[in-house]
């Protein structure tokens, strides 16, 4: 069943599913985790937008906004073709990672902050180095960038029909390919993408 939102609390943890009638091109078919959301505005990550880089690399590691972490960003470069993907057109200088925590055996100071079951927001510096090495840990995803919301515009945004409501699935965000993904979080609501209809536009 497809889900839109009525604001009574938070909505996070969610996915956020783009609808066609949002227009910003940052967001044209896009899975978005959102990670926090309160009477203050909205924190989220865009999941199906990967970005190879090659060449000299500088990684810069702090908590999310609105965040109780103490700030200590961590810089550390590479320079060798590394995965990273793009979270939003916000600060794209800021970097985090997603991690699922299957697999990892990490403790709780390296998976960080848990957003749902099974995943976490992490700005360990050890496991950012890790994440630079030849042989990255699994289920651990280097994001550059966030999409952000001011009080009152994510809801006015999903009483336009701009975004469907989703439960979080980490299997979907790490065994389900970029491209594909946000169809596969479509019929996971029982809904056709090819039927979805575009009503008045929103930026």
């Amino acid at each position: 069943m497809i889900e839109r939102a009525t604001m009574s609390s938070s909505l996070a943890p969610a996915f956020l599913l783009s609808m066609p009638q949002l227009t910003d091109p940052n967001f044209n078919r896009t899975v978005v985790l959102l990670c926090k959301h309160n009477e203050e505005g909205a924190f989220g990550l865009v999941l199906n937008r990967p970005l190879v880089t090659s060449g000299r690399v500088v990684v810069n590691v702090e908590p999310p906004p609105a965040s109780h972490a103490v700030r200590h960003g961590e810089t550390i470069s590479t320079e060798r073709e590394l995965q990273v993907w793009v979270g939003g057109p916000v600060e794209p200088q800021r970097s985090w990672m997603l991690v699922g925590e299957e697999g990892e055996g990490e403790d709780e100071e390296t998976r960080g902050v848990r957003i749902a079951d099974n995943l976490y927001l992490s700005t360990s510096p050890d496991l950012l180095r890790r994440l630079l090495e030849p042989d990255p840990p699994r289920r651990t995803r280097l994001v550059v960038g966030y999409s952000g919301w001011g009080p009152g515009q994510l809801e006015a945004e999903l009483h336009a029909s701009a975004w469907l409501l989703s439960d979080v699935d980490p299997d979907l965000i790490f065994n389900t390919p970029a491209d594909q993904m946000w169809e596969a979080a479509i019929r996971r609501l029982g809904a056709d993408p090819a039927a979805l209809q575009m009503s008045r536009g929103v930026h």
